[in-house]
């Protein structure tokens, strides 16, 4: 049995057999089982056309290896293998055998190798060598099938090495060729791939050898009216339903007799892909959900050793290339290896243009069976034309003879099969249960689909796709009326109620369908096979039976069995489109390429030099140059450089001529911000991929194609935007050299530029860097399948670069695809999320201009509208005549590609016109109307300008060798006519740049004002105003821009055989183009009316005549307007619109017959129709050239206007395109959408399903993408292939975006826009609003000359401190509306302090500055960095931080009960407080010691208490305080602790009691301060046990303000005279510093309150003078909570409260210092803090203004109540109000009102005096000072009345008293004898606008008697 299953009987194998025995018996109504041993064997299946075969991607071979390991190892335990060692001297070398012979394919590719018959050369691969195949040569007879499976137990195989045969055991073959193996040698694991040979006849890798199959079963007959599906997979297996399956037949022993099992065979056979299109995926057919697919494209020897044919083998056609890699997934096998061999499927752009939808794997389509058809001789001689093939329904016979005359395609079969599948969209509203078309609906259908196709039309796989689905739908409407609205009619109509058609009914019903279109469709009706009506076709075809038939349909039905279909394209230009739509374009490339090379196109030029009666057009051109050489050359060059001498002379210069500069129009303003808004909703997700707060700077890389003009063009407008320089990436010199860094051609040198790209991004973790993509749907091929070495190095350069895994993983690059045609990155398995696309706005909102553009955009879609009746004139337009001939010609020459011809006659026509303009009238007969017309306003149009400006006319030839035999005759024939000064001829080669004459580089320095001796234009649009032919080569454009003199683009030699949406809109796209609108466009059309009118005898001169007046105008315009709606739109008509207006006759030429005698004499039949009219209008359009230029001088002087480049710049171009071409982008559906838009995408993606819903034209672009994201499926060969997750989320990459938008419309411009953009915003996210006000009330400063210490003291001295008078004014200028504090020094002040702002402008109105954050910044939630991930807590490396909560009680008097406060204490931050040992209770925070000193300690536990600003609260102190160890605790409301617990994970929190969820700042003070000091107690006692004395324990803490930003020092150098001068300087320094300095100041326990200044840019000298001083301190405060423990912050206060506490603090006798050398900048926070509290009715949740006069009322009114807490009330009330209580006071500030051991704002006009009651406490002398009033607010019992006697009061002066409740206002008024001195009303009682239960306050007003 051999030796590869090691001896085991019990193989995997054949456990497999036997069980699929068994199921089969069990299933099976046959009793009797099939053999199973026969079934081991090679026995023959005869279902052949209905296996399917799923074998695994090349892709997937790890995979796959595990697999193969599992399965044939499942059933025993691994078995250890010891290797034999090798025999001594012998080679060991890995890739070599024993002999020492070299096995590498790499090797030995291009040697002949003998291989004996029955034996095939296989790839090994070896563990050692991953990247290599080792050849070999086995018996097929030990191989698989295609199905894996009748592979002989065993092995035997030869070394094509050193030649040594009989190798028995696979372990002795692999020792031999030092496989070096671990394990049991096993050939399956090992031999992986056939190996065949490429047109070049080199060996390469084929396809994976299917050593495991899937499940099948036959096509099983049947007659019912739907075929019986194959085995499907369950949908619970979990695979992704869209992959593509790889058909494949098995060998068939019943092949014809005499067929050669030879290994010759090997040689010739086909590349599947010949008749293949894209696959359609499986996913909605159960015949393809297999369980893998093959991406290679290569056939396989062991089914052609069967089937190959039995003559002798065909010469291979030139142009195919066997091993070529696939470009999709599938294998279509039929039996002529040679009738496809021009064909193979390369690049992935098998799109027939009959349907571009790309269809796919077919089972085994092509494999015949029954007896062989013979293909007759001289086929393609007779017909001329190669009929196609499509296989239809059933089994397909054999063919053989002259089989290179034929083409089959699966495409057909595809399509029948896909539409008998539904799709999920259905099955899910339970339509599953509906039956599928039936086989013969599918094929009557399809009759009458090609039925009603016209002559010149060719059938569209979309079509019938559609035309199925239409008609299942209206069969089963009420089962999916539920699903989808109806399909709009946009396909011929089809009975709505359709009754079943049986096989007996099809023939006939076929038949009547086809009586009616003149013999177009011949359907052939056989009993037997499809065999008998294949060879009748043949022998009708022979005798010219079939001359006017497009269509022939062969049906065999017979009752018994299922229907066999097949239809066959006869129509030669059907036939011709439909054979080279299968061509890649590299195929198309290539086989254009052969037919140049070889000379088979001189039978071309023959032909032409025939048809000139005079003789060979050479000869002509010689004679006419011989003639009048001297003559028209002067005068010419007379004509074009006369200008340049009119010009010095100072006459007439044209002024149109204006380069324009870059600058930004709305519409890239807008995409830019788009753009911006989604990099930031990137960066605002929770996912944090993006963290720009990161980022300090941006760098860019431009990826652009490998086409040199469009790198030119980038670099140029890159360099005209002054982006670098904005960014700040290059200096002011920038060089041409450092702008080519940013700009990145994707070529062979494109790796470099980007490993230095890469570099960057990894060496500054702070740069955003921006990879831009731009034309991003170019090349999207796989890096595996660039792998190849017949493919471009460029290939696969995008997936290679910007898909690798550095580019993904970096959280630092940004990736922008930026397209016009964006559908290939819109499929299921793309990148980029549908949230990450940005789409070019629209223009128009409901009819209203959304952006005010003095241009207007012209693109496909203004194309296709001027084409529509009711425009003026088409702007998209036919060349019917040339068609015509072209037609003629392809019917002569069936054997040239229909490009060679079509480039052939163009450049004829184009060399006839040129010769025609010049004088030679004859040759007007030989070129078309239109082509005459570009080529006569080309010449003339430079001689219309004084400058010499003129057109230019776009030649696009795809083909490159085509393009540069169009220039070089061209060329030729422009020199022979003398007309090398006229216009340039230019090749436009995307591999090199321009190359233009000097002389017209002369003019074009001239015309820009350049002067540099070396200049020469680099990019197109350089070109501006310069009369010139670009031919544009090159299979697709490249993202190069024309310029505004572009006039006509002719595009009539665009592969229109193969097209897909992206190529034929990127065609299109080149004539996009900007017009200005200040022109009316009507009236720019209007004027190329005129040049058709036959008065003018259309001279097209004139085509730009100027219109002198509206009425003129519209009746010239409006009988053209109908000529023109007939004509140009009418198929019929074989000549355009254009040569209509040129024939004299009214009757439309007869259509062209198909004889190649008829056509061609009609077509010269027609020349000479045209040539009556046209033949005046060149001789009158051309007078002798003296004339003319005698006529110009004239115009000059008087008009400049005439420049024919500056009325192109205000019409869009004229476009000519081919005829196919024109009639798909104009004929739309019901919904009016062009059906070019539902052409197949792009090349390398395919349809999900043919079962999808109609494209409408009312989709957004956003609705485009998501349908193309439903409905497209990538194949192999594209990138995003391997990019499938089943639909996840995460198979989107969070840092990629795509910018789509029209071509030409400016999306380079907003791009580089987004750049500038996206930096001012990173350099916006590192800079802050910081407060920048001045100090108030300076001028009532002591004016001193004392100082107490000298400006360069880094500490205050004690004793010189203690000296110090404390200044009661405040100089904070948040302040500025608060009551002025007198003190002895003001009582005379009476300046007028009336208010300078309003109450809404407080905040808004405060002056600030803008501050790029330091190092030492204190940053908000937003900010990421490395650095503070770990201090934060979000690093996801650490787990999420855990977090404990501890209550803390303390019993606090005043309050009267005991105080519980709970803290929120991180793990990681659990070492700052001590617990008690057995329960875990917290019982203190940890305090240092004042003899504590430490570099990177900070002593003094930080406070912030914070309200609302969760997320923008600067709590983030990891930089300010540079790193160093501080305990920092936030202070927060309960209510609020969840949501600062999530933003603030590793932050310690006190979390305040609930009773104060409403209280102001005040109580957060309050508690904070008096926590400390009951922990200082707690540390004193705890550590005394240690032996530390208390005083040594640290008293201070810090209270911080939640909006402190950075913190500065004043650096003075007093270094002249000490006393007077110094200079000083402003650095920012960290926290730390300055509270390490504050902490270490000399006696420093001795102040209770230290603070700094506010941070101000208008800080002078002598503020800073005297370093240290005595006052108020405020937002950022050392307090030592020792000193001041009798005196407290009150609880209840919402503003002001710090002066209230200053003032205490003052009054107690103890220091307040303030550092005058720091300050603290102050961010401008705009949510919370104060602004948190609104006030509101309690009554009504709608919010009403209230204002500050209704925040009080009198007690029992029915006032509306308010929901705040009373004393902010009070407090508000007061601020504004407060001249109703002390009327005398207002702006009397000489008089103030005495408030007794409180501050109170009253607001700016009014002034107080502060006093404590307290005993032994400071206050400022009263003695001669009398008050305007008395503020008592909730006095205690210090109070008394005596003290309040020591005062004077004016007459008139008013009180007011405020107390908790009227008890308590009552106990007061008695208390302290107010009534001797003071009067007091019942009415002077008031309350705040409080209910009840809110506990309101009340007031007592009265005046003093």
């Amino acid at each position: 049995m051999g030796n590869s299953y090691a001896g085991q009987l019990k193989t995997t194998r054949f456990e497999e057999v036997l069980h699929n025995s068994i199921e089969a018996s069990l299933r099976s109504n046959n009793l009797v089982p099939r053999p199973i041993f026969s079934q081991l064997y090679l026995e023959a299946e005869q279902q052949l056309s209905s296996l399917e075969a799923g074998s695994r991607a090349d892709n997937e071979e790890e995979e796959e290896e595990e697999e193969e390991e599992e399965g044939s190892e499942s059933s025993s335990p691994p078995v250890s293998y010891q290797v034999k060692p090798p025999p001594e001297g012998c080679c060991t070398t890995d890739g070599f055998c024993q002999a020492g012979k070299d096995l590498r394919l790499v090797s030995i590719s291009n040697e002949h190798i003998e291989v004996p018959s029955g034996f095939l050369l296989v790839g090994a691969k070896s563990p050692n060598l991953p990247d290599h195949l080792l050849v070999c040569a086995v018996d097929k007879r030990f191989l698989p099938d295609d199905n894996g499976r009748n592979a002989l137990l065993g092995f035997s195989g030869n070394c094509v090495g050193c030649g040594k045969k009989g190798f028995c055991y696979f372990t002795e073959f692999s020792n031999h060729i030092n496989l070096k193996l671990t394990t049991q040698p096993k050939k399956q694991k090992h031999l992986k791939y056939y190996l065949v040979r490429n047109a070049q006849g080199a060996l390469t890798k084929g396809s994976v050898i299917c050593w495991k199959g899937a499940e099948f079963r036959g096509r099983q007959s049947s007659t019912s009216t739907c075929s019986s599906t194959l085995f499907q997979l369950p949908e619970s297996s979990g695979l992704s339903g869209s992959t593509s399956s790889e058909p494949l037949p098995p060998a068939n022993p019943s092949a014809p007799a005499g067929t050669q099992q030879t290994a010759a065979a090997v040689d010739h056979i086909p590349s599947t892909a010949a008749f293949s299109s894209a696959v359609y995926n499986g996913k909605e057919s159960p015949k393809q959900q297999l369980m893998k697919n093959n991406l290679s494209a290569l056939t396989r020897p062991s089914v052609l050793g069967t089937l190959t044919n039995s003559g002798p083998p065909k010469k291979r056609h030139k142009g195919w290339s066997p091993e070529s890699p696939s470009s999709t997934e599938t294998w279509n096998l039929q039996l002529n290896p040679q009738a496809s061999n021009r064909i193979k499927n390369d690049g992935g752009s098998l799109s027939s243009l009959p349907h571009s939808a790309l269809v796919g794997p077919v089972s085994s389509p092509m494999v015949g069976s029954g007896e062989p058809v013979s293909v007759p001789d001289n086929l393609l001689k007779i017909c001329k034309a190669k009929p196609v093939i499509f296989k239809g329904h059933g089994n397909f016979p054999y063919l053989c003879g002259n089989i290179n005359d034929v083409i089959v395609s699966p495409l057909l079969y595809t399509c029948y099969r896909n539409s008998q599948s539904l799709s999920r969209a259905y099955e899910q509203y339970g339509a599953s249960t509906i039956q599928p078309i039936s086989e013969e609906m599918q094929l009557l259908l399809t009759v009458y689909y090609l039925v009603q196709l016209a002559a010149d039309q060719v059938p569209l796989i979309e079509d019938l796709e559609q035309i199925f689905m239409r008609s299942w739908r209206e069969s089963h409407l009420s089962e999916i009326r539920q699903y989808q609205q109806a399909v709009p009619q946009a396909f011929p109509q089809v009975p709505s109620q359709i009754t079943p058609v049986t096989s007996a009914q099809l023939p006939w019903l076929a038949g009547l369908a086809a009586s009616s279109c003149n013999d177009s469709v011949h359907i052939i009706e056989c009993s037997y096979s499809l065999a008998e009506g294949l060879s009748e076709m043949f022998k009708l075809l022979m005798e010219g039976k079939l001359i006017k038939t497009n269509y022939v349909v062969i049906i065999c039905a017979s009752r018994n069995r299922a229907i066999d279909s097949c239809i066959v394209i006869t129509g030669k230009y059907q036939a011709r489109v439909l054979s080279e739509s299968m061509l890649s374009p590299s195929d198309y490339q290539k086989e254009v390429n052969y037919q140049l090379v070889t000379g088979k196109v001189e039978t071309l030029g023959s032909f032409f030099s025939t048809l000139c009666p005079e003789g060979d057009i050479d000869l002509l051109l010689e004679k006419f140059y011989q003639e009048n050489q001297g003559h028209i050359s002067s005068s010419l060059s007379a004509s074009v450089n006369k200008p340049t001498a009119v010009n010095g002379a100072g006459t007439a210069v044209c002024t149109s001529y204006e380069i324009e500069r870059h600058q930004i129009r709305p519409f890239q303003l807008a995409v830019a911000q788009k753009l911006l808004s989604h990099i930031c909703s990137i960066a605002d997700s929770s996912t944090q991929n993006l963290d720009l707060g990161s980022f300090e700077k941006i760098d860019f890389l431009i990826c652009v194609p490998p086409s040199e003009v469009t790198y030119q063009q980038t670099l140029f407008h890159l360099w005209h935007s002054g982006i670098l320089l904005e960014l700040g990436l290059e200096k002011e010199h920038l060089t041409k050299q450092r702008v080519e860094q940013y700009v990145m051609k994707l070529d062979a040198e494109a790796q470099i530029k980007f490993k230095i790209f890469l570099q960057n991004s990894m060496q500054n973790p702070h740069t955003l860097f921006v990879l831009i993509h731009d034309h991003a749907h170019w090349d999207l091929m796989s890096a595996m399948h660039s792998l190849y070495p017949q493919t471009e190095l460029s290939t696969g350069l995008v997936d290679r670069l910007l898909n690798c895994r550095e580019v993904k993983e970096a959280p630092n690059i940004v990736t922008l695809h930026v397209t016009s045609f964006p559908y290939a990155l819109q499929t299921q398995h793309t990148h980029i999320s549908p949230y990450n696309e940005i789409h070019w706005p629209s223009s128009y909102s409901n009819g209203v201009d959304l952006y005010h553009e003095n241009k207007k955009y012209f693109g496909l879609s203004e194309f296709i509208d001027s084409t529509l009746s009711g425009h003026s004139i088409p702007l998209l337009r036919y060349d019917s005549s040339f068609e015509a001939m072209v037609m003629a010609l392809g019917k002569r020459f069936p054997r040239l590609h229909s490009a060679v011809i079509r480039t052939f006659v163009l450049i004829q026509h184009y060399s006839a016109a040129m010769m025609a303009v010049c004088g030679l009238s004859q040759m007007k007969n030989y070129t078309s109307v239109e082509t005459l017309e570009i080529t006569q306003n080309l010449i003339n149009s430079s001689r219309q300008c004084p400058s010499g400006h003129g057109l230019m006319v776009v030649l696009r030839i795809p083909s490159i060798p085509l393009a540069a035999v169009a220039y070089e005759r061209l060329y030729n024939v422009r020199e022979r006519l003398a007309l090398e000064d006229n216009f340039e001829i230019i090749l436009g080669n995307p591999n090199s740049g321009i190359t233009i004459g000097k002389h017209f580089v002369e003019q074009l320095k001239i015309w820009q004002k350049i002067e540099d001796v070396d200049w020469r234009p680099q990019t197109y649009l350089e070109l501006e105003g310069l009369p010139c032919i670009l031919i544009f080569s090159g299979m697709d454009p490249q993202g190069e821009s024309l310029p505004r003199s572009l006039r006509y683009c002719d595009l009539r030699l665009i592969n229109s055989s193969s097209l897909v949406r992206t190529s034929l809109e990127q065609e299109l796209g080149l004539a996009a183009y900007f017009v200005s609108s200040e022109i009316h466009t009507e009236k720019a059309v209007v004027n190329d009316v005129l040049e058709s009118d036959p008065e003018k005898l259309s001279s097209t001169d004139n085509e730009d005549e100027e219109i002198t007046t509206e009425g003129s105008t519209s009746e010239k315009r409006s009988p053209m307007k109908r000529e023109r709606s007939c004509s140009h739109d009418s198929a019929s008509s074989s000549l355009s619109s254009k040569a209509s207006t040129f024939c004299t006759e009214s009757s439309p030429p007869q259509a062209l017959s198909n004889s190649t005698e008829e056509t061609t004499n009609n077509y010269e039949r027609q020349k000479q129709k045209v040539d009556k009219g046209a033949q005046t209008t060149i001789s009158k359009h051309l007078p002798p050239v003296t004339e003319q230029l005698d006529m110009k001088q004239n115009i000059k002087s008087t008009q400049t206007s005439q420049c024919s480049m500056t009325k192109a710049s205000k019409q869009p171009p004229i476009v000519f395109l081919p005829k196919l071409v024109y009639d798909i982008i104009t004929s739309t559906d019901s919904s009016g959408l062009p059906k070019s838009s539902s052409l197949l995408p792009y090349h390398s993606v395919m349809w999900a399903s043919s079962f999808r819903p109609l494209m409408s034209k009312m989709m957004t672009c956003t609705e485009q993408s998501l349908y193309y994201r439903q409905w497209t499926v990538p194949k192999p060969i594209h990138m995003d292939y391997n990019n499938r997750n089943e639909g996840r989320m995460d198979t989107f990459h969070p840092r990629r975006l795509l910018l789509s938008g029209p071509p030409q419309i400016g999306k380079t411009g907003a791009y580089l826009q987004f750049l500038s953009i996206l930096s001012r915003m990173l350099i916006r996210l590192t800079e802050v609003d910081v407060y920048d006000e001045e100090e108030i009330n300076i001028n009532t400063k002591e004016e001193s000359d004392q100082y107490y210490h000298q400006p360069g003291d880094m500490w205050p001295d004690l004793e010189s401190f203690k000296k110090m008078p404390f200044d009661y004014t405040i100089h904070d200028p948040k302040y500025e509306d608060a009551s002025l504090i007198c003190s002895k020094l003001q009582t005379r002040d009476s300046e007028d302090r009336s208010m300078s702002r309003r109450q809404e402008d407080m905040y808004t109105c405060r002056q600030t500055t803008r501050m790029r954050l330091s190092k030492y910044a204190a940053y908000n939630t937003y900010h990421h960095c490395e650095q503070c991930h770990q201090y934060m807590g979000f690093n996801p490396r650490y787990q999420i931080y855990e977090s404990t909560l501890h209550a803390f009680a303390f019993s606090y008097s005043m309050l009267g009960e005991e105080i519980q406060l709970h803290f929120i204490i991180p793990k990681s931050k659990e070492h700052h407080f001590v617990f008690s040992q057995p329960g875990r209770q917290l019982e203190s925070m940890r305090l240092p010691l004042v003899t504590d000193k430490s570099e990177d300690y900070i002593k003094s536990p930080t406070f912030t208490p914070t309200t609302g600003r969760h997320e923008h609260g600067l709590f983030n102190l990891y930089h300010a305080m540079d790193g160093a160890s501080h305990l920092h605790v936030l202070v927060v409301k309960e209510y609020e602790m969840a949501i600062y617990k999530k933003y603030w994970p590793n932050h310690i929190m006190l979390v305040l009691p609930s009773i104060f969820n409403s209280a102001g700042v005040g109580a957060a003070h309050f508690l904070i301060k008096e926590l400390s000091y009951h922990n200082l107690e707690l540390e004193r006692n705890r550590q005394e046990e240690l032996g530390i004395k208390p005083q040594d324990i640290w008293p201070f803490i810090v209270i911080s303000d939640d909006s402190c930003v950075m913190w500065n020092a004043v650096e003075v150098d007093c270094s002249g005279d000490r006393k007077s001068d110094y200079t000083w300087t402003e650095r920012n320094v960290s926290l730390k510093q300055i509270l390490q300095h504050i902490e270490a100041t000399p006696n420093v326990t001795h102040y209770a309150l230290i603070g700094m200044r506010k941070w101000s840019s208008k800080t002078n000298s002598a503020e800073i003078k005297e370093p240290f001083s005595c006052c108020h301190v405020h937002d950022f405060l050392m307090l030592n909570v020792d000193l001041t423990q009798n005196v407290q912050y009150n609880q209840n206060r919402f503003t002001c409260d710090d002066v209230d506490f200053n003032l205490r603090v003052h009054s107690a006798g103890l220091l307040i210092c303030r550092f005058n050398h720091f300050n603290v900048m102050k961010k401008q926070i705009a949510i919370g803090g104060q602004r948190s509290f609104h006030i509101k009715s309690k009554v009504s949740d709608t919010p009403v203004s209230i204002s500050p006069a209704q925040y009080i009322c009198a007690p029992d009114s029915k006032h509306t109540f308010l929901a705040a807490p009373a004393q902010l009330l009070l407090e508000k009330y007061l601020q504004y109000h407060s001249h109703r209580f002390f009327p005398l006071s207002l702006k009397n500030y000489s008089h103030p009102v005495l408030s007794v051991d409180c501050y109170l704002n009253l607001g700016p006009q009014i002034a107080v005096c502060y006093v404590s009651s307290r005993p032994h406490s400071l206050n400022i002398s009263s003695s001669g000072l009398t008050f305007s009033g008395l503020l008592l607010y909730l006095c205690d019992s210090f109070v008394v009345a005596n003290f309040l006697k020591k005062f004077h009061f004016l007459k008139g002066a008013t009180l007011c008293v405020i107390c908790q409740d009227r008890n308590s206002l009552r106990q007061t008024v008695v208390r302290l004898e107010l009534e001797d001195e003071w009067q007091f009303r019942l009415r002077d009682e008031f309350q705040t606008a409080n209910a009840k239960e809110d506990r309101p306050l009340f007031f007592l007003t009265g005046r003093h008697i």
